[in-house]
């Protein structure tokens, strides 16, 4: 016949519990109640209380570190014993979570929200951006027609699109929505050197236009990661814009 002093060294054993468990021993039916929520669990009385923890896990969500558990109003080791603690068939324990729970789901939940607010911020700017390209494929399309463009056009266009690459450096952003920025970042730079592409060609229509840049508002098309060819012939204006931008990579 075992002894409480036996009982209590099977249960320190690893597995000791487990084993017991598997042998047909005795069980307990324990409540632990965890807000509104009660849970039932059945296990061998020299278990610990490090082993009800391990239990709760897939039923609360809370890792054992997270979790502190309280018997008649103190707070349990994990390695004592439920039977040497005064558990019993039918005992109640409550379940409190742990201030690294708290603090986890905490910071979580500031990144999930600067995600959303990232990816919002890069969505207006894709919207702006959507905008300008249409404008510089018009503009293309005029060119390709024989028509002659105003270099204000290509200036003011040129501004604008530097205008979002700064909104887009301005924007904080970590995981999806720093993907996100760096491809919004990648097709304004490709749009940029459309416009110096259309630019010297304009000036000069006898270029071929099977080297012309055509402008896409698919921007996931740009992660093919080739570069466009840019013409020898650049503005101060547009010089400008590509030394600001290389800093984006």
């Amino acid at each position: 016949m075992n002894t409480a002093s036996d009982s209590a060294s099977e249960a320190a054993r690893p597995g000791g519990a487990a084993e017991s468990a598997e042998a047909g021993g005795p069980m307990i039916k324990i409540t632990v109640s965890h807000g509104p929520s009660h849970h039932e669990l059945h296990l061998p009385p020299q278990s610990t209380f490090g082993d009800i923890k391990k239990l709760l896990v897939h039923k609360t969500g809370l890792e054992p570190e997270e979790q502190r558990l309280f018997f008649r109003g103190i707070e349990k080791d994990d390695k004592e014993n439920l039977h040497l603690g005064g558990v019993k068939d039918k005992s109640k324990l409550l379940l409190l979570e742990g201030n690294t729970s708290k603090e986890r789901k905490l910071e979580e939940t500031r990144k999930l929200n600067e995600m959303i607010k990232a990816s919002e911020a890069i969505s207006r700017v894709k919207a702006e951006v959507d905008k300008l390209s249409d404008r510089v494929t018009a503009l293309e399309g005029a060119i390709n027609a024989g028509n002659e463009a105003s270099e204000k056009e290509f200036l003011e266009l040129s501004e604008l699109l530097m205008s979002q690459l700064l909104k887009l450096d301005g924007i904080e952003a970590e995981g999806e929505a720093r993907l996100q920025r760096k491809a919004e970042v990648r097709r304004v730079q490709n749009i940029v050197d459309a416009i110096d592409s259309l630019k010297a060609r304009n000036s000069n229509p006898f270029i071929d236009k099977g080297n012309a840049v055509t402008v896409t508002t698919q921007w996931e098309a740009f992660d093919s990661g080739t570069e466009s060819s840019k013409d020898t012939s650049t503005t101060l204006s547009s010089t400008k814009i590509t030394e600001d931008w290389e800093r984006f990579d």
